[in-house]
């Protein structure tokens, strides 16, 4: 091919190109459709919409990071729980009670399942009451239990049955507590948690696809002339849908993501000050119950597929808001004496 030949080509591609910015909508050939989005920018609808889905999703995206706060926590206490038991041995008159505390730590370390045995010593436990009885405290003066923990290895756990049977015919005083009622309480609580907060969860869930449906349908109220004029130049309906499915669509995404995106910031935010304040007793008591804030992969992932599923609910009522519309003026023209 000549160098002239390929000049007179390109000067021809650019015509068609030109010719295909000047075209009508959705007339003629795909490659005659226009090469900018013909649907308006938003206004203050559009900027009501997002702002509207931005809030749902932030409400929706706190939800899931508590639901997940929450379940991971109670997984954590349950699993600690689990890996402790206690002995416990009540003073007597006549009883050496460093004896018998060494006693049950060779009892307990003698059976198969039991990583180990720990002495709570005499100024530990004077450390554990003084929060109810204050300082200055003599355990020769109280008839205070002493403890001994016993760490459990929960793959593979002791017979507590037979542990305890031992502890009691060596130790008369003492007695062995398996945590298994705490356990128990601890798992209906979490399964009650979990459901109140799905619970939450599936309400929020529902108040957001309706805010976005009735939101997108008012924003879409404004654009009714554009979609009039677009059907009776010509244009498709599955045309005119998808111009303003794909703007929509990314109005549902970007207010997903502002409320995502706060949600998270928020958790991020919360995790730094505990990891500051673990020293302090507000510290101390929100770590005992909360962990290290941690929501985890799952609730991010979460976030994300929230935001997906707001992106795509938007669109999709957009186009079936588009393609009502368009039924609507095909039966008015053809029943003119319809009233609306």
């Amino acid at each position: 091919m000549s160098e002239a030949a390929g000049k007179a080509g390109a000067k021809r591609w650019a015509r068609s190109r030109k010719t295909a910015a000047r075209s009508l909508p959705g007339q003629g050939t795909p490659e005659l459709r226009p090469l900018v989005s013909i649907v308006p920018k938003h206004g203050t609808a559009g900027q009501a919409l997002v702002l509207v889905i931005a809030i749902m999703s932030f409400l929706a995206c706190l939800t899931i990071g508590a639901v997940s706060l929450v379940n991971q926590s109670a997984r954590t206490w349950q699993s600690q729980i689990s890996r402790e038991a206690t002995i416990q041995i009540r003073p007597s008159g006549d009883q050496n009670m460093e004896s018998a505390l060494q006693t049950a730590q060779g009892i307990a370390l003698g059976f198969a399942g039991v990583r180990d045995a720990r002495i709570i010593g005499g100024p530990e436990t004077v450390a554990l009451l003084e929060p109810w009885l204050g300082s200055g405290l003599s355990l020769d003066e109280l008839p205070v239990p002493r403890l001994v923990v016993v760490t459990i290895d929960d793959t593979a756990p002791p017979d507590f049955a037979a542990l305890r049977s031992a502890i009691e015919a060596a130790i008369p005083e003492a007695s062995l507590d398996d945590h298994r009622a705490w356990v128990g309480r601890l798992v209906g609580m979490a399964r009650t948690a979990t459901l109140i907060g799905l619970s939450v969860l599936s309400l929020v869930m529902v108040a957001l696809v309706f805010t976005v449906i009735f939101a997108t349908r008012g924003a879409m109220s404004g654009n009714q002339h554009v979609i009039e004029v677009l059907h009776f130049i010509g244009a498709r309906a599955g045309f005119v849908a998808g111009q303003f499915q794909s703007r929509f669509l990314m109005s549902g995404i970007v207010g997903a993501l502002i409320g995502g995106g706060a949600a998270v910031s928020i958790f991020l935010l919360v995790g730094i000050w505990a990891s500051r304040n673990i020293i302090t007793p507000e510290g101390e008591m929100a770590s005992a119950f909360f962990g290290d804030f941690s929501i985890g992969a799952s609730a991010y992932a979460g976030v994300a597929g929230l935001v997906v599923f707001v992106g795509l609910l938007t669109a999709l009522t957009t186009r079936l808001t588009v393609l009502r519309a368009l039924r609507d003026i095909d039966d008015r023209r053809s029943d003119p004496g319809r009233l609306d």
